[in-house]
């Protein structure tokens, strides 16, 4: 847990810094402001002091927000009841003026028609009650504020509709009053009357009934109209029958008075104006339509639901739809990753973790602490508390990372640089196409498998080539029956095995070849086992079938043992059995080939960037540097930016195995790549950029990081600080490898070793032989942490340089005493100064002469350094040292020289020594004292 700061915790409680520092005063926290940071132990004893009086508080805040919604919900009734109840006075207090109103009117009238104030209202009771049902509907519906906007637009619509209907009928009434002759009177009184009462209409009320408030606003408007319309029409029709005289029963005035007076169509009374008409309904069928419009909105808001909810179904469903192939697609992916991490060997629980995070191998503590989020004074003080004293820019072991990374509670995983820059590529099946096999042939030595290739290329290619075959690169391309198979010429297994460690699964079919007349080898086996563990199918040949002593039953019976079974016998291997030399049934290993190529259904996508891996590479002086590369996916071309490994360039050229200049190359190819800055190494992966500015920044990153690996590389151990590591309690075991000339040597050693005193430092012989130091020992030493010690034996081949490459220590003796006086000093710290040996140069005797009263005299070749005349010389037969003297004489022609230097010959005589024979090596040294540093 990390420290916090003031602000910080009172942030989390929900006070104020002021509040919380008066608390951690009362608790007797030391803090002085709401910057000051508090340990994780205050933190602690903080929350748990304040935590009962924070849960009371959240419980009253909770309490508190409860009694403010129920009042702010009561609030909220009351004022809605408030509001109806002031709507429906509003409504009583509207129909009481109606009704005094009408009663006014009635009384004015006169007494001539005493019932019909009575009937009036009685008859119109219906309205205002069906007024007030609707009333109710719409308030339920709807809030008072959009009521009164509705209503004010409404009267503003009917106070233009009635200027408008006003405008027309005074024009209407001055062309009356120009043609008219007997109708002044009327048309005098009911046009006044008529533009009095012309507002009572809506003009657009009847527009598909766009608002319900505007239809009962108008309707009101409506009603009121008509009442004072049949007033006034009453009192013109008393005015006339008082004007008649006692000439009441002339219908035909009263009948036409009424009508004027009622708005029925004539020639003569109120003038009609269609639009009034036509929105005015009549009667009960006013009602019938509104209920009708009434239903019809009910309707549409039905089904508009309807509809909004079979969307909403829709939707939900697509979205279900949608969900499930989103999760299929999710599940897809992960096993894709799953099966991914198990061909690479990875805990696929780790990779399909989202909470794992990816460290690269290496990575510096700047780093580390990026790539996780944190401070990097945090790594840096777990480092200082673990004793490792590592700066932002100095890298970390993978034992380091994960410690780190546990301890802060994060879960990391470790990224070697082949997967961190390894690409996945996923091709789609209609963009693969068939491609030919990749076959590697492997097998113990001498048992022809450089043979078998010979008799394949001449059997693969025509009569006119045949005769002058040049293999230009390491891999070559037969053609049988217009398909190809491509081979490549490795070294054995040791190479097929570097390139698997690399990620290189560039084989499909192993060819194993063995000798008929000599059986399963110890290269056999080995190269059986790291065929199994790379997953590829093995095709047997058994070769020599022509030697006398052949017997191919006995090596079936041997493979069986090893795992490897004929089909013939129920198992999975096919056997051909063939003759390089002869080249016997050559055809018939090709035709299994292909059939085992068939069965595996090797495809792969052309159409892609190019993507492979480096079977060979060199530095070539005309050229520079040249890489052979197989291609696995895509199509390289000339002119396209690839990057393999720390090397990149753009392709100047393309020369297939015939030594032809091409331009593209398909998957499965072999080609030469001229155009890169540098050797890449064997088995480094390569693929296509388009630009070339991110190969280069790519391979610059991975030679970043190479070199930090090599500033990292581990020492193993060694005699000079064995004691060192004793004293600091890191070493209780020395491991040994012991190489002598005989076995009696070897067991003396071992014998010596065992009664020494390993209170302190067991001594450990992991591995004896007899023979020279071989690059096999170096490997198994520096994978034991083991020191190599070897009585009258030298380094052989290449193992002295992969010796100083791995930091392996070597120890040579001639006397068994010197090695036990060393391995005793080493443990006690009194080892004497060193006595070194350091070799001046290396001479091959290639000839030997005879001459009277000197000996023999041994004809060299310096192969390696310079030979001077006052060295020390060792002469070394197979491996073994078999003499140690010096130099009796040194020429060149017929002159004394003091030295000879490499690519030279000379006159070699040494002292005291004639077997000499051709063959032999003379390594020339000088001792030297080197004083201990330690």
């Amino acid at each position: 847990m990390a420290s916090m700061r003031v602000h910080e915790l009172a942030k989390e409680f929900d006070m104020t810094s002021k509040d919380l520092l008066d608390r951690l005063h009362e608790m007797k926290i030391p803090a002085k402001s709401h910057a000051s940071v508090l340990a994780d132990a205050y933190v602690d004893k903080i929350r748990k002091n304040l935590a009962p009086e924070i849960k009371q508080r959240a419980g009253q805040l909770a309490a508190e927000e409860e009694a403010a919604l129920k009042k702010e919900q009561a609030e909220a009734a009351r004022k809605k009841a408030e509001e109806e109840a002031a709507r429906r006075a509003a409504v009583e207090k509207e129909l009481a003026e109606r009704e005094a109103a009408r009663a006014f009117r009635a009384e004015k009238g006169g007494a001539e028609q005493p019932a019909e104030p009575a009937k009036k209202p009685l008859k119109k009771a219906p309205v205002s009650s069906g007024f007030e049902s609707l009333s109710a509907q719409i308030a339920s519906e709807k809030e008072r504020v959009e009521r009164e906007k509705a209503a004010s637009r409404a009267r503003e619509r009917a106070r233009k509709a009635a200027a408008e209907v006003a405008k027309k009928q005074a024009v209407e009434e001055a062309l009356r009053n120009r043609k008219g002759k007997g109708a002044k009177s009327s048309a005098h009184h009911a046009a006044p009357a008529t533009r009095e009462h012309a507002p009572a209409p809506a003009p657009k009320r009847a527009s598909n009934f766009s608002s319900l408030l505007s239809q009962i606003e108008a309707e009101k408007q409506r009603i009121e109209a008509q009442k004072e319309t049949q007033a006034q029409a009453k009192k013109a029709q008393g005015a006339a029958s008082r004007g008649g005289g006692a000439n009441r029963g002339s219908r035909g005035g009263a009948n036409a008075g009424a009508q004027a007076a009622r708005g029925k169509k004539g020639k003569r009374g109120v003038q009609v104006v269609p639009e009034l008409e036509a929105l005015t309904p009549k009667g009960e069928d006013r009602y019938a339509q509104m209920a009708v419009q009434a239903e019809k909105l009910q309707r549409d808001k039905v089904l508009a639901e309807a509809r909004a909810a079979v969307a909403a179904a829709t939707t939900h469903e697509g979205e279900g739809r949608r969900k499930k192939r989103k999760e299929k697609r999710e599940a897809e992916a992960r096993e894709r990753a799953e099966m991914e991490a198990i061909e690479r060997g990875l805990d696929p629980e780790l990779v399909l973790d989202e909470s794992v995070v990816e460290v690269p191998q290496g990575a510096t503590v700047a780093k580390f602490s990026e790539v996780l989020g944190v401070q990097p004074n945090d790594v840096i003080k777990r480092l200082f508390m673990l004793g490792q004293v590592l700066t932002l820019t100095q890298s970390m072991s993978d034992e380091l990372i994960e410690l780190i990374a546990d301890d802060m509670g994060r879960k990391v995983r470790v990224v070697s640089p082949e997967e961190e820059y390894a690409v996945v590529y996923n091709d789609s099946e209609d963009d693969l196409k068939p491609r030919p096999p990749v076959v590697t042939v492997m097998g113990h030595v001498d048992h022809g498998k450089t043979s078998l290739l010979d008799a394949i290329r001449h059997t693969g290619v025509v009569a006119s080539e045949a005769g002058g075959i040049t293999q230009h690169i390491g891999a070559s391309v037969v053609n049988i029956d217009g398909r190809q198979i491509t081979f490549i010429d490795t070294p054995g297994h040791e190479a097929f095995t570097a390139m698997r460690a690399r990620g290189a699964q560039v084989t499909d079919v192993i060819v194993l070849v063995v000798a008929a007349d000599d059986g399963v080898m110890p290269q056999t086996i080995e190269a059986i086992n790291h065929a199994k563990a790379a997953n590829v199918p093995i095709v047997v040949a058994v070769n020599k079938i022509d030697k006398p002593g052949a017997n191919p039953d006995r090596v079936r019976q041997e493979l069986v043992e090893h795992g490897v079974i004929p089909e013939e016998w129920g198992g999975t291997n096919m056997f051909v059995e063939v003759s390089a030399k002869k080249k016997l049934h050559i055809d018939d290993l090709l035709e299994t080939i292909l059939l085992q190529a068939d069965v595996l259904e090797l495809k792969a996508n052309p159409d892609a960037e190019a993507s492979g891996f480096v079977i060979e590479a060199n530095l070539d002086k005309g050229r520079g540097p040249v890489a052979t590369v197989l291609i696995q996916r895509g199509t390289l071309h000339t002119g396209d930016v690839l990057v393999a490994g720390t090397s990149y360039g753009r392709v100047r050229a393309l020369i297939s195995p015939r030594g032809e200049h091409v331009a593209e190359a398909l998957p499965a190819d072999p080609v030469e790549v001229l155009g890169l800055s540098s050797v890449p190494t064997a088995g480094d992966e390569f693929r296509v950029f388009e630009d070339e500015r991110d190969a280069r920044k790519l391979a610059e990153e991975r030679a970043l990081r190479e070199r930090l690996a090599a500033q990292e590389t581990k020492s193993h151990m060694s005699l000079d600080d064995l004691f060192n590591r004793i004293e600091e309690g890191k070493q209780t075991d020395l491991n040994l490898i012991v190489k002598a000339d005989v076995q009696g040597s070897i067991e003396a050693l071992r014998d010596a070793f065992e009664k020494m005193d390993q209170s302190e430092v067991r001594i450990n012989i992991v591995h004896s032989a007899v023979g020279g130091i071989t690059e096999t020992d170096v490997t198994l030493a520096a994978a034991s942490d083991a020191i190599i010690i070897g009585f009258n034996v030298r380094p052989t081949g290449k193992s002295k340089a992969q010796a100083e490459k791995e930091k392996v220590d070597i120890r040579l003796y001639r006397v068994i005493y010197q090695a036990i006086e060393d391995i005793n000093a080493a443990r006690v710290g009194l080892l004497s100064p060193d006595i070194v040996e350091e070799d001046t140069g290396i001479a091959e005797i290639r000839e030997t002469f005879k001459v009277p009263k000197v000996g023999t005299i041994a004809g060299c070749y310096i192969v390696e350094g310079e030979i001077n005349r006052d060295d020390k010389v060792r002469i070394v037969r197979d491996g073994t040292v078999i003499f140690e003297g010096t130099l009796a004489s040194l020429r060149r022609f017929k002159d004394d020289v003091k030295s000879v230097k490499q690519g030279y010959e000379c006159g070699i005589g040494i002292e005291k020594f004639q077997d000499l024979k051709v063959g032999d090596t003379i390594e020339g040294y000088q001792v030297k004292e080197v004083e201990r540093t330690e």
